[in-house]
């Protein structure tokens, strides 16, 4: 592996640590405000999070790569409502995904196939993860401003 590609796997598990530490913040803006099924679904993605940058994490170990874990910035705590916390977990989402994809590009370049086959996994995961965010903005945009709606879809949240 070369030292440009072991660069940007840390760089991926530092994105991927970061992501996990927002959705942390997420779940607990969702807790104070009661919304129990909300901060279950973004502890869920917390660990997700934390499991893809292992994935990176064992991948470097495995090809006898160096791990460089990177600083995380504090997440934002400021959020002005579930549908703004769920617009920026999807782009999140979609940052990660772009992240993602010029990876792969640049594992293609580089003929290495241990890598693309490792982000072949992770690009059929990102559209789950970008289709969850949306469908959650979908019903959180059609609920609107019922308080009714916002109790049922924290129920329903919970289930996860």
């Amino acid at each position: 592996m070369n030292e440009e590609i072991q660069q940007i796997i840390n760089d991926q598990i530092q994105a991927e640590l970061q992501s996990a530490y927002d959705y942390l913040a997420m779940s607990a803006f969702f807790e104070e405000q009661s919304l129990e099924g909300f901060a279950h679904w973004m502890k869920k993605q917390w660990e997700e999070e934390t499991e893809h940058a292992m994935k990176f994490y064992r991948h470097l170990l495995a090809r006898n790569g160096h791990v460089e874990l990177k600083s995380l910035k504090q997440p934002s705590v400021s959020f002005n409502s579930p549908l703004d916390v769920f617009r920026k977990a999807l782009a999140q989402e979609q940052k990660i995904t772009i992240f993602i994809h010029d990876m792969y590009e640049r594992a293609v370049g580089d003929k290495d196939y241990a890598l693309q086959q490792l982000l072949l996994w992770f690009i059929e995961e990102q559209v789950e993860e970008e289709d969850a965010a949306r469908s959650i903005i979908d019903q959180l945009e059609m609920i609107g401003d019922s308080r009714s709606g916002l109790f049922l879809l924290d129920k329903e949240l919970k289930q996860r």
